[in-house]
């Protein structure tokens, strides 16, 4: 079988309990990598049980501002037709403003 050699970087305490776990199921820890390469390339997806998802500092901070704003008040709430419009006319005079820049006098 023509084979190639990927180097890839774990925690040693890792490495080793993989290895302990896949021995007891009868694997080398290998061809359990192979295995789920061959599924990551068949399945287009990753999956992990057990991860913990978190916030970059800038989504926290963005997070806190929002959750300010709400409790302050400065907040406004549309239907998905009247937000439409307000992003309409966030356009329109963003264009507005772009013309007047561009507009030199000779």
């Amino acid at each position: 079988m023509n084979t190639a050699i990927v180097n890839v970087k774990v925690d040693p305490k890792i490495k080793k309990q993989a290895q302990k776990v896949a021995q007891t199921l009868g694997f080398s820890l290998s061809s359990l990598i192979n295995a789920y390469l061959r599924q990551f390339v068949r399945d287009r997806t990753v999956g992990f049980s057990d991860v913990r998802l978190e916030l970059t500092p800038y989504a926290k901070r963005m997070l806190k501002q929002t959750q300010k704003d709400f409790k302050d008040g400065n907040v406004q709430t549309f239907t998905p037709d009247e937000y439409l419009a307000h992003l309409d006319t966030m356009i329109t005079n963003e264009e507005n403003r772009d013309k007047g820049r561009t507009t030199s006098k000779v």
